[in-house]
């Protein structure tokens, strides 16, 4: 059992790390689309909501990449790690569900259309929240970690 859970502690920033990545391309997406996309004579990269997602979108990215960062030193380091990698997978995971349906949102109709690759990033954002522990389960952890 020790085993295991030490492998899946190894394995979580990994899912992180790939969700990290999926948000990214995501986001790089969505901003190219907005700046092209034009809306009533100007692109909607002009308009203050979509410029506000956009933005979150962004910082949501940086804030989980630096939990991966965070979790990776850590395990390099030698140091125990197994909530800071629960954390990673979970906030990283949860960021790319939210960042990929965003992105979706941004898009409007091509969003669901596979001639752009969003629609393909939030499928595979789901599953980050799902392989290696649920996210329930990571929220399970993080709390054992904090109150045992």
């Amino acid at each position: 059992f020790k085993l295991a859970m030490k492998t899946l502690d190894a394995a979580r920033p990994f899912v992180g790390a790939v969700s990290v990545g999926l948000c990214q391309a995501a986001f790089e997406q969505a901003a190219k689309y907005a700046k092209e996309r034009v809306q009533f004579g100007k692109p909607i990269a002009s308009f203050q909501l979509v410029q506000a997602m956009l933005a979150d979108m962004a910082m949501q990215i940086e804030a989980a990449r630096l939990l991966v960062y965070k979790a990776c030193w850590m395990k390099d380091q030698g140091l125990p790690y197994s909530q800071e990698s629960a954390i990673a997978k979970c906030f990283a995971s949860d960021t790319a569900m939210k960042v990929t349906v965003d992105a979706v949102q941004i898009l409007g109709g091509y969003g669901y259309s596979q001639e752009y690759p969003v629609e393909k990033y939030m499928r595979d954002a789901k599953i980050m929240q799902i392989y290696e522990g649920t996210n329930q389960i990571q929220r399970l952890v993080i709390a054992n970690n904090i109150l045992y």
